[in-house]
């Protein structure tokens, strides 16, 4: 089979769809398909193509340094894929290009999926500006209508999705690399270079340093947990546009910038809690690695923790929008090591299912199946029942 994926976002880039894409390609080629990534020509790199990518040009994303929006590739991608068809198409972003390859994938009667990955019209009041969340809604339903099927990595958001009217949602998984995640990586050494003596806490976050992010929640719960462990320290991993204020304002924090491969495996495995106060997730990558790296977390019930952190078994998952019921549960949890070792052993033997392979595995048999559709018309996929969601086959 031969698949593309289209997306504005991809390695290097540091992100949760980068990364996860990153695991769909690799996934799908080790299972002999050809697949060809077609994304924003990086900053110094001219647009063009070889066998594997397709390069499109591309402006900068104002406050996303280093990351490119493509600009719309119509005739280019109908040119491409006529003299090499796509048995099916993967479209992971909802900017320009994305536009494109819909209208080039309906031309061509290819079949065609899209993701929601991010949710944009939540991220509309993190930036200041609620009044453009029905634009952003708007935007959303007219994209994904346009699929077979819209991938959505949890049954949650695929609800949420049919509430909305938004697409034909189908639940895909998401998997973890629990050789990259891994307890065995904490290192002793990095703890002494971030200032901890033997006994010590790190609180973490892993992520993006951006207004979504919600990170003053994770500042006032990490304030009110070392009011108790004075030997506490807070280090963040990542890098984004609210940084430099952040450290301003926080010098006794530890600021580690972007992280990749083991070693961000390295950084994670050496903390004690992961703080992940997160509202605006479809998913939240970070919460499966916490948990390979059995490190116990506290996380909001959205995304990711709604779907696998089991509430007392592998840290604490928050009803609702409690901040002070999250800011209790960090500093309970930072003074119990016994529980924090329990959970995060729970924790991590709970991820050893969602390996890479299984998720590419689902990915294949989703694409394999919208073969021949496009002859016809354009029915939307089935919802997944229970017994058919990917979910219960990893648990199988």
């Amino acid at each position: 089979m031969r698949y593309a994926i289209v997306t504005d976002t991809y390695t290097p880039d540091i992100n949760g769809v980068a990364l996860t894409l990153q695991s769909y390609v690799r996934g799908l080629r080790a299972r002999g398909h050809t697949v060809e990534v077609v994304r924003p020509a990086r900053i110094g790199e001219p647009p063009g193509s070889d066998a594997t990518t397709l390069r499109i040009r591309g402006l900068r994303v104002p406050r996303y340094p280093g990351l490119r929006l493509a600009l719309p590739a119509g005739q280019r991608l109908r040119s491409r894929w006529r003299s090499a068809r796509p048995d099916a198409i993967y479209v992971a972003t909802e900017g320009p290009l994305g536009w494109s390859a819909l209208d080039a994938a309906q031309a061509l009667r290819i079949p065609v999926v899209t993701a929601l990955h991010t949710r944009f019209d939540l991220y509309m009041a993190a930036y200041g500006a609620p009044w453009l969340q029905p634009a952003a809604l708007s935007w959303m339903r007219r994209f994904h209508a346009r699929a077979d099927a819209t991938l959505v990595a949890t049954r949650a958001l695929a609800a949420e999705l049919r509430e909305a009217g938004i697409g034909h949602p189908v639940v895909l998984s998401r998997a973890v690399d629990c050789q990259q995640f891994d307890p065995a990586r904490r290192d002793v050494a990095l703890r002494a270079a971030w200032g901890v003596t033997k006994g010590g806490l790190v609180a973490i976050h892993v992520g993006r340093v951006a207004a979504e992010k919600n990170l003053g929640l994770a500042v006032r719960a990490f304030r009110a947990l070392q009011a108790q462990r004075s030997d506490a320290r807070m280090v963040f991993v990542g890098d984004g546009p609210e940084r430099a204020a952040l450290q301003a304002a926080h010098p006794d924090f530890i600021f580690a910038g972007s992280q990749r491969g083991d070693d961000l495996g390295r950084h994670f495995a050496s903390a004690d809690l992961f703080l992940f106060p997160s509202r605006s997730e479809t998913f939240g990558n970070v919460v499966l690695e916490s948990m390979a790296c059995g490190v116990p977390q506290v996380a909001f019930d959205h995304g990711a923790a709604t779907e696998h952190l089991c509430d007392g078994h592998h840290g604490a998952r928050i009803a609702g929008d409690d901040e002070d019921a999250f800011i209790a549960a960090a500093v309970a949890l930072s003074g119990d090591a016994d529980t924090r070792r329990a959970m995060g052993l729970a924790a991590r033997e709970a991820m050893r299912r969602l390996t890479p392979a299984h998720v590419a595995d689902d990915l294949d048999a989703l694409l394999v199946g919208l073969r021949g559709r496009a002859a016809g018309p354009r029915a939307p996929l089935p919802a997944p029942s229970d017994a058919e969601d990917a979910d219960a086959r990893h648990a199988a």
